[in-house]
């Protein structure tokens, strides 16, 4: 009897991970790589000693999450019949170590203005990485024939960026600071630097979130946030490591 109690319970079990459905709402996502292919992305990529920055220790676990920014959004209509649009974005990932990058519906059923609404999101790193630059990221979606939309919106960590005529396109220019050189320089609060002041970092010019550990502070909490900036400051505000964590 406790045999066929167990093999009926490993039977229920397969019908229930076999009946989970998959979620349409007229559209079907392509997933792409970074520029240049997987490797430059990060595909499958885990941040190893020699890359990893911030505290040391064991890697985290990866998490499906919004890329930094959104810098471009672009809606083709094919000339074949059917006619489907073809929906590319790019944008910029806060660092190396981001893979499978994907457009996600934000809800799902028919929106009230008729705008598809899509969440920018890909894999993050397992450790925190050094500030290098941001790193160009792209994705496809593809909205079937007879689909509802006369709109995208595509939303990143910090940004969004709509299309609002299809077929069409948009794009956003990032003028934030990714602090690939941001180490050596000194940290300046918002209003106590002019634009374009030498070897000043300042407040307002980088991502917003960011975080400066200055030596008489702790460091409270263990969440971790890859699209956050660290920046540790010495006792004359001089950047001496910036990371995203």
């Amino acid at each position: 009897m406790r045999q066929i109690h167990r093999m009926l319970l490993a039977g229920v079990a397969v019908l229930l991970m076999q009946a989970i459905p998959a979620v349409s709402v007229f559209a079907q996502g392509a997933q792409t790589g970074g520029q240049g292919g997987g490797d430059q992305q990060g595909q499958g990529y885990v941040g190893g000693d020699q890359e990893a920055a911030g505290p040391s220790g064991g890697s985290r676990p990866s998490l499906e999450m919004p890329v930094l920014y959104v810098t471009g959004v672009e809606v083709l209509r094919t000339a074949m019949d059917p006619k489907i649009d073809v929906i590319h974005v790019t944008g910029l990932a806060s660092s190396l170590g981001w893979s499978n990058p994907q457009l996600v519906p934000f809800f799902y059923g028919k929106p009230a203005d008729d705008v598809l609404d899509l969440q920018f999101i890909a894999t993050s790193p397992q450790q925190s990485q050094k500030a290098e630059g941001f790193v160009p990221i792209n994705a496809m979606f593809t909205l079937e024939a007879g689909h509802p939309y006369k709109g995208v919106r595509v939303r990143a960590g910090a940004n969004a960026l709509a299309v609002k005529q299809l077929p069409g396109n948009a794009h956003a220019d990032i003028k934030a600071e990714d602090c690939k050189q941001c180490i050596g320089k000194k940290f300046a609060e918002k209003g106590k630097a002019s634009a374009g002041t030498a070897n000043v970092v300042r407040e307002e010019d980088l991502p917003r979130g960011f975080r400066t550990i200055v030596p008489t502070h702790g460091v409270a909490g263990i969440v971790h946030n890859p699209n956050r900036i660290n920046l540790v400051l010495d006792d004359g505000n001089t950047i001496v490591m910036a990371f995203w964590e």
